[in-house]
């Protein structure tokens, strides 16, 4: 919705979902009074039209010829980008190609991708939720019957109790403090469990400081105590759940005792933080990557669920709050951008659901094998079984652990066409380069973690010969020449894509843009019954998952990945923000203070940490971390050595890999951890 000169968009960073007030004259930033940030902006929002507006954005399509990239037309691009992939599809099979859709761009371009790849013949359509909180969906599909966070960010000040695991919101979601510190100040308890100590934990009341691949048996111990002192809700248990005998009899064993020698948490505060989260009355549970990427992610996330429903902590007296990282990350997915669901995340195998899908683009069916993952793509590529890779909007060479196995694969591909702002690292391995346009030089809608559809403006025209993503995809399906790509607006798409959904199909996009947001399916969920067949809850008992490598003689430190305020994903935007890049510090590896005796470092050391898979080098400081762990930033070269083996969901182990550390004798300046 226009402000008179003042245009009204999703930032394009966080999924917190803020909305910011832009002044199409002077490009000035302020965020919206209304929901859901209520007047609240970080600084990456305040200062998000500098990389909009960067001399680095790709001025013109760019082919490849002879390892240089030269300028061609967007018509060239097009003809022979799909003369490619219908050649590879001829030859090998719809299979032998897949897309990567961008959790930064809308509901709509994912919507499109997704629709090309199914057209195409492919189920091999995926996104960066695979390596964040797709274990989160597993999990919570499992046993509540819908992957998705349950509540709206407004419920968490009317809790009792706040758990806070494995997620640092004060650097995450910095808006999303604002709605934690009201409840505390109503009276709630903030627990906070993390593997270092952070800004988050200035706010608690209980600092949980745990050691790296523990979660399950933390969650085990605090439902042993719940137990045993008969803390658990038992009506909700008995109305609204099935499996409680598994969980009484799985947590038996997890004493508070067992649970400190293999957490180094305290057995007396164990016991007392379980009591204080029973005896709030209700309560929320929000995690982050700080659980989610571990082999045992899955595992992980049935534990916390375990936990809420002991307590009956769901609908309206408590929530699920699984954070997600970027602006679009829940929309690329509720829009069908993933290998195993269709938009709504309805499984390939509903054949009614898929048939529909197929009947409104305008085919007899779909395909109904699982795609690969995007985890799983490399593999495919060593192997010969995939030669054409089309990338929207991510860069996998620099967030993907083990990333030099990424960039080895990369290289291999017939075709590979990367469709972004800027030539990030990915884009240099490119043979087609197409320029997108940024969040401000477009228009459409975006989901936010709490699954607020919302509408974002545009600010100004397209710059240079960039274009929006959803139009260059409207060029791809008709040179493909795929059915139904007749689009001439975005709204076009938008109402195609609420045909789906049976709680949009009496919404218009007028009521979008003129509103806050509408919630899908709805604002509150589980509040009278659950999503699975028999519309009750289902505990699942998990035991402890150990982490894929173990710390030795030869690696004896833990080596997890962090986030940081002013830094974003792999830095291709803030880096690009001249007032974002004041405010940063060099990226530095914290360790404990008897490691760093031990080692004989003190903070400002120059230090090469090295795993099985490489070795990097940063600053080192001396922080509030347990002995025996290392955390590094994750923005930048930190994915040169973590950890690739996946979870069932198919995330990789970020968060736990066995490295070693030694100080380096040379203390000039560094550029090695920088893409």
């Amino acid at each position: 919705m226009y402000i008179g000169d003042k245009v009204k968009v999703v930032c394009p960073y966080c999924g917190f979902g803020c909305k910011l007030i832009i002044d199409s004259q002077t490009l000035t930033v302020r965020p919206y009074k209304g929901e859901p940030n209520k007047g609240r902006i970080c600084p990456k929002g305040l200062y998000a039209m500098e990389f909009a507006l960067s001399k680095d954005r790709i001025k013109k399509p760019l082919k490849r010829e002879k390892n240089v990239l030269k300028p061609v037309t967007w018509g060239q691009a097009m003809e022979e980008i799909s003369h490619k992939l219908l050649e590879i599809r001829e030859f090998y099979g719809p299979d032998a190609v897949a897309f990567i859709a961008s959790s930064k761009t809308s509901n709509e371009e994912n919507y499109l991708l997704q629709k090309i790849a199914r057209l195409f013949g492919t189920n091999n359509i995926d996104n960066c939720a695979r390596v964040c909180h797709e274990a989160s969906v597993h999990a919570l599909k499992i046993t509540l019957g819908t992957g998705t966070q349950t509540n709206p960010y407004e419920d968490l000040e009317n809790f009792g109790a706040i758990l806070i695991w494995g997620y640092n919101p004060a650097e995450s979601h910095p808006v999303v403090l604002e709605y934690i510190g009201n409840a505390k100040k109503k009276g709630a308890k903030i627990i906070v469990v993390d593997v270092r100590e952070t800004i988050t934990m200035n706010f608690a009341d209980y600092k949980l400081l745990i050691k790296p691949g523990t979660d399950i048996v933390l969650a085990n111990a605090m439902m042993h105590v719940i137990i045993q002192e008969e803390l658990y809700n038992e009506e909700f248990i008995r109305k609204r759940t099935t499996g409680f005998s598994e969980i009484r009899m799985a947590t038996m064993k997890y004493t508070p005792e067992y649970a400190e020698r293999v957490t180094g948490i305290p057995a007396p505060l164990i016991r007392e933080v379980a009591r204080e989260f029973a005896l709030a009355g209700s309560g929320a549970i929000m995690w982050g990557m700080g659980v989610t990427q571990h082999v045992s992610g899955v595992e992980n996330v049935l534990a916390i669920i375990d936990l809420a429903l002991l307590l009956g902590y769901i609908g309206e007296r408590g929530g699920l709050y699984p954070m997600r990282g970027q602006n679009n990350v829940q929309g690329a997915a509720y829009m069908g951008a993933l290998s195993e669901f269709l938009p709504s995340y309805i499984p390939l195998e509903n054949e009614k659901f898929r048939k529909r899908v197929a009947s409104l683009w305008g085919v007899n069916d779909l395909p109904t094998e699982r795609g690969l993952y995007l985890t799983e793509l490399w593999d495919a590529i060593e192997r010969g079984d995939l030669m054409a890779l089309y990338i929207v909007g991510e860069n996998p060479a620099v967030s993907e652990a083990n990333f030099a196995k990424v960039r080895k694969a990369l290289r291999k591909l017939d075709l590979l066409v990367v469709q972004d702002l800027f030539m990030t690292q990915t884009a240099r391995y490119a043979h087609y380069l197409l320029p997108a346009s940024s969040f401000c030089e477009k228009e459409g809608s975006y989901m936010n973690s709490e699954r607020r559809i919302q509408w974002s403006e545009k600010v100004l025209e397209p710059l240079n010969d960039s274009k929006p993503d959803w139009e260059i995809l409207t060029m791809l399906g008709k040179a493909l020449g795929l059915p139904g790509f007749d689009y001439s607006n975005v709204e076009e798409i938008t109402v195609e894509y609420f045909r789906l959904f049976p709680e949009l199909e009496e919404k218009s996009v007028e009521e979008l843009k003129n509103s806050d947001g509408i919630f899908l399916p709805k604002k509150r969920l589980h509040t009278w019954e659950f999503t699975t067949p028999n519309g009750k809850a289902r505990f699942m008992a998990v035991e402890q998952v150990p982490p894929w490598e173990s710390t030795d003689e030869e690696y004896p430190f833990a080596l997890t990945t962090v986030r940081v305020m002013n830094h974003y994903n792999t830095g291709e935007m803030t880096l690009r923000s001249p007032s974002l890049v004041k405010f940063m510090k060099e990226p530095a590896a914290t360790i404990n203070k008897e490691d760093a005796k031990k080692l004989d470092i003190k903070s400002g050391d120059l230090v090469e940490i090295e795993t099985r898979r490489g070795k990097i080098r940063m600053k080192v400081e001396i922080g509030k971390v347990p002995q025996g762990v290392v955390a590094i930033p994750f923005h930048f070269k930190a994915n040169r050595i973590t950890n690739n083996a996946l979870n069932k969901a198919g995330t990789s182990e970020f968060k736990f890999s066995a490295a070693r550390i030694r100080k380096f004798k040379s203390e000039r300046p560094t550029q090695d951890n920088y893409p």
